[in-house]
């Protein structure tokens, strides 16, 4: 059977074109490696350097996964992505910069098992600054001292969730500081170390802004000044709700509500020992103690208010 000419033709201009998609197409699953490099299309068996040339190649929704220890270098994260490194020694190094950027409307990131360092220099772990939700899990972030330094920044433009869970913070400016500005945000903490920062955890609500914190199973110690905080302006609400957690060995309180009547801090057996002081109610801000919390050995126990109406 002959082939038309013209049939030939277009083959020749379409056959390429065809072939060509799959290297532009990304994947739902990609792959880093310490001996990988970017210009791989990510797979299993040709893995990328660095998350920053994965994420390229990473379809929205997709999984980064690190195949053998190694620094992936800094990222910043605009759609959602899942990082996933719990099978092996990953890690972040960022002297004089950022660890992670979080930044896109809606975008739902998960970072787990990451060891994000950032030597003293660094400025931010983890920052939080739009997005739907913010997922952390079994992390370390430690050593960023640079100016206002944060291990996790959470201050998402327009309101965003952050949920912390087996994750250590250590060496930081200040532990995790959640400031939603006008907007409002759902925090959980659960089985989260703050060891060792300028502060430990300080929720701040202000122009409005509403802060709802559950800190469950979790500690806060030998930070220099605070343990736990919610502080708030004028018109803004933040309310911490802790329990079965300890605030020990701190430079400042081990709690503090501060700054009006929307500062409100709910807690139940929980320890809070060997504090500058222990509870510490200023500007009008309330702790609500559930009378099963011991209170003990600091140098000024404090005081808190009584439990709500309705307590069993």
């Amino acid at each position: 059977m002959k082939i038309s000419p013209l049939l030939v033709a277009i083959g020749a201009v379409c056959l390429p074109v065809l072939m060509s998609d799959p290297a532009h197409a990304q994947a739902t699953r990609t792959w880093v490696s310490g001996v990988g490099d970017d210009v791989n299309p990510c797979s299993r068996t040709a893995p990328c350097k660095t998350f920053a040339g994965a994420i390229s190649k990473t379809a929205t929704s997709g999984i980064i996964n690190c195949l053998d220890p190694g620094g992936f270098g800094s990222v910043t994260i605009t759609k959602s992505i899942t990082i996933d490194c719990t099978a092996t020694q990953a890690g972040i190094l960022a002297a004089g910069t950022f660890g992670v950027t979080v930044r896109g409307t809606g975008i739902v990131v998960i970072l787990r098992g990451l060891s994000i360092e950032g030597v003293g220099s660094g400025t931010m772990g983890v920052q939080n600054i739009e997005s739907a939700s913010l997922h952390i899990e079994k992390c370390k972030i430690f050593g960023f001292q640079s100016g206002p330094s944060q291990g996790i920044r959470h201050v998402p433009v327009g309101g965003g969730n952050l949920f912390v869970t087996d994750t250590v913070l250590t060496q930081n400016g200040l532990g995790i500081q959640v400031d939603p500005g006008a907007a409002s945000s759902l925090v959980t903490l659960q089985r989260v170390q703050m060891v060792q920062n300028g502060e430990g955890f300080r929720a701040t609500g202000v122009g409005g802004g509403v802060v709802w914190a559950n800190i469950q199973d979790s500690l806060a110690s030998s930070n220099g000044t605070n343990g736990f905080i919610a502080t708030t302006g004028q018109g803004a609400g933040v309310t911490l709700d802790i329990q079965r957690s300890s605030s020990n060995l701190n430079g400042g309180a081990g709690v503090q509500a501060d700054g009006g009547a929307g500062a409100t801090v709910f807690i139940g057996t929980s320890m809070v020992t060997a504090n500058g002081t222990g509870f510490s109610q200023t500007g009008g801000g309330v702790i609500r103690s559930y009378g099963n919390n011991t209170v003990d050995n600091n140098t000024s126990n404090g005081s808190a208010t009584g439990p709500t109406l309705g307590q069993m």
